[in-house]
């Protein structure tokens, strides 16, 4: 049995990642202390998913599973077929959460609240008795020959056999996610790549877009254009802001935006009727003109989009929103499909990092072992979670991500325990 400030495992930080590496330590026999700056666990886990929680997203095909992940996938491969999504199911369901499967593979609890999750990881925490250090900041870290020696508090130091980092990104600071573990990483050695918003709204310039705001998209094409020449598009949903565009869809591309605004004019393109190509939609619009020839534009284009969006239309088309359709002539009519099919948005930056849900950037992977999730230059450091420079797209992806790194380092810590004893 550990004493008072003595551990088999120290793990930092009481988000998913951490919590789901002091749960899996714990119950492989080691002695662990979970340290956390705020007065209880999982802050950020009640955010997610609107508050409804999705724990993961059901993609069981581990090579699609790492697609998600972008560049960075491939390092997970491991983490995933070690602890994926089928596994994390099964441990939320063998603690009492029933989950539900909704759109696009999204896995939430049926209760549709991230409370219950929250619970049910605090349960298990208790039951294996992990030492709950809450209202505990971590000052700093000690190292000595190589190896963390301490974590420093400011009550005590805190001592172990091995320590796990997982203190999540710079992502909604008022949860605790203040970027103090890429401080010590890089302290203890490790190099951190750029920190930059990921998954956050994207700022545009359009004054007209901004009479939108509160209006959704669903299931349209989005279009980036770098320079002139489009780079990427992507089917989804999006949200028009007062400061510019979100939604499901616009998260997602927000990192690979940013990157692209650093190196000249950006603009995201929206067709807003993908199903049809540009002449067939233009004779829906003929057709849809002929049956009320004496209605007026903006209610027949009200047909294929919102009234507040038909009327924005008009005026890109440079076309009376209030003449009857009869009176439109081919060239306006025109105009007014073109635009339809192209309605651009110059992108002028990103929300704060802090907005964001998650950060990009962070402890470089080759400075990490992907089978085991340990530090290669410190030998008994483990790594977990949003701290680690990989994220993924919306949809329960990010949370995947924090359970299987989550696990991983919290059985190799006490697996490395085991072999010496």
């Amino acid at each position: 049995m550990a004493d008072k400030n003595n551990f088999d495992v120290a793990v930092i930080g009481a988000g998913p990642a951490g919590m789901m590496a002091a749960i899996t330590a714990a119950r492989l026999g080691a002695s662990v202390a979970l340290l956390e700056r705020n007065e209880r666990p999982g802050r950020k886990l009640l955010l997610t998913g609107k508050g409804r929680c999705n724990i993961t997203n059901a993609e069981f095909d581990l090579r699609k599973l790492v697609a998600n992940y972008g560049q960075g996938g491939p390092f997970l491969f491991h983490a995933f077929s070690i602890f994926g999504p089928k596994a994390v199911i099964d441990f939320f369901e063998a603690a009492g959460v029933a989950t539900i499967i909704e759109d696009k593979q999204r896995v939430f609890p049926k209760s549709m609240k991230s409370q219950d999750v929250l619970d049910a990881l605090a349960r298990q925490l208790a039951e294996l008795r992990v030492r709950l250090l809450f209202d505990t900041t971590a000052t700093g870290i000690s190292k000595k020959g190589g190896l963390i020696s301490s974590v420093r508090t400011a009550a005590t130091d805190v001592t172990a056999k091995k320590y796990i980092i997982a203190t999540g990104g710079k992502s909604y600071i008022g949860t605790g996610s203040t970027g103090d573990g890429y401080e010590w990483a890089h302290y203890l050695g490790h190099r951190i790549e750029k920190l930059a918003p990921a998954l956050v709204p994207i700022k545009t310039k359009d004054v007209w877009a901004k009479k939108l705001a509160g209006v959704g998209l669903e299931n349209i094409r989005i279009s980036v254009e770098s320079l002139g020449k489009k780079v990427m598009s992507l089917t989804g949903d999006v949200l028009f802001t007062y400061f510019g565009l979100s939604g499901p869809a616009i998260l997602d591309i927000s990192a690979r935006v940013g990157d692209l605004l650093a190196a000249g004019e950006t603009k995201i393109v929206l067709d807003i009727m993908p199903q049809l190509r540009r002449d067939e939609f233009e004779k829906e619009i003929l057709q849809n003109f002929s049956q009320t020839p004496n209605r007026a534009l903006k209610n027949c284009l009200a047909v294929f989009m919102p009234q507040n969006l038909a009327l924005a239309v008009c005026e890109l088309a440079i076309v009376d929103p209030e003449m009857s359709v009869n009176n439109v002539t081919m060239v306006a009519r025109r105009r007014l499909v073109d635009t339809i099919k192209n309605v651009a948005l110059t992108v002028v930056g990103l929300m704060d990092i802090e907005s964001g849900m998650v950060t990009a950037g962070g402890v470089a992977n080759e400075f990490i072992d992907d089978k085991t999730m340990r530090s290669k230059i410190i030998n008994n450091l483990f790594f977990a979670g949003e701290i680690i420079n990989v994220h993924g797209r919306t949809g329960g992806f990010n949370l995947q991500q924090c359970w299987s790194t989550g696990y991983l380092a919290g059985a190799s810590a006490a697996s490395c325990l085991a072999k010496r004893k």
